[in-house]
């Protein structure tokens, strides 16, 4: 029995997803959301079969959404706090309607800055980052490596020219981070488009058992002119229970650097920044803890890359 137990132990803390954490410099382990749920699809053939046929289709998402938004949803507001450690005193105090509207919560003035160094490309969301200074066909980590390709990613081997060769950096959003995503520079939107697709999870779990869920998953792709790093192709993943992909920036309008440019409704999802070749680099730490497999927690606004 005491063997039994230990086995399990260590299958457990095998299959922990651990990251760095760029403030404490700690490797620390997640705390994921719905775990055993997610282990049960991504992780049995059964599970596999549910998600591809049902779980991730777009029209169980939306209708998961509109559950998050109705006032029973509120009471679990709380416990999601308590359980997760929230640390709320960072946040605009409120109350909140429904999980829906506590999901999206703002930062409190000041609570979160974007470098004013122009050279330094700040984060674009408050996420778990991997960085890649050129994406090759034969790579297999996170996922293969066709599966991150401009082609693959942008949806048209035309818009995808420009990205060829160049750096990518992928930023995972969980349940329990702040939601909204950003402009990391001032500039202007040259073109927004919608790609369909499924709601696959895109936690690593996942991905182990579906690498295409990136390219094949809904997103939005924004082909963005920036003042300090050219052309970027900035691409919002929809995921397993994301309720709606939002975008509250007008897509005619200028954006500056830092500027809110949209938000996901419930659920953990990802957005990838695709850059043109030689414009500009991943900062190093992401490249080294990229290199070890790792994923780097990475505070709104700081420094993700810079220009060459």
């Amino acid at each position: 029995m005491q063997t039994q137990k230990s086995n399990e132990k260590k299958s457990v803390q095998a299959n922990a997803i651990v990251y760095w954490d760029r403030v404490k410099k700690t490797l620390e382990t997640e705390k994921v959301y719905g775990d055993k749920a997610l282990r049960l699809v991504y992780e049995t053939a059964a599970g596999r079969i549910v998600a591809d046929h049902f779980l991730a289709k777009p029209w169980l998402s939306q209708v998961y959404g509109l559950v998050q938004s109705s006032g029973i949803s509120r009471r679990k507001i709380d416990e999601f706090v308590s359980q997760y450690q929230i640390p709320m005193s960072e946040f605009e105090k409120k109350s909140y309607k429904n999980f829906n509207e506590f999901f999206i919560r703002k930062f409190k003035n000041g609570a979160r800055s974007f470098t004013r160094v122009q050279s330094e490309m700040p984060a674009f969301a408050e996420a778990r980052y991997f960085a890649f200074d050129s994406i090759k066909t034969n790579q297999s980590f996170p996922v293969k490596g066709q599966f991150l390709s401009p082609d693959a990613l942008l949806g048209s081997a035309e818009i995808a020219k420009p990205f060829i060769g160049g750096p990518l950096l992928l930023a995972r959003l969980c349940p329990v981070d702040y939601h909204r995503f950003h402009f990391p520079d001032h500039g202007e939107i040259l073109e927004t488009y919608s790609v369909p697709g499924d709601y696959h999870s895109v936690n690593p779990m996942a991905l182990k058992q579906r690498p295409e869920i990136f390219s094949t998953n809904e997103r939005t792709v924004s082909i963005l002119e920036t003042k300090n790093f050219g052309k970027l192709a900035y691409i919002e993943v929809g995921a397993m229970c994301v309720g709606k992909i939002v975008q509250t920036h007008p897509e005619k309008k200028p954006f500056s650097r830092g500027d809110e440019k949209g938000y996901f409704l419930f659920g953990g999802s990802t957005v990838i920044v695709l850059g043109e070749p030689g414009k500009w680099v991943p900062a190093d730490d992401l490249l080294e803890q990229t290199a070890c497999r790792r994923e780097t927690l990475v505070r709104l606004g700081d420094c993700v890359a810079r220009a060459v």
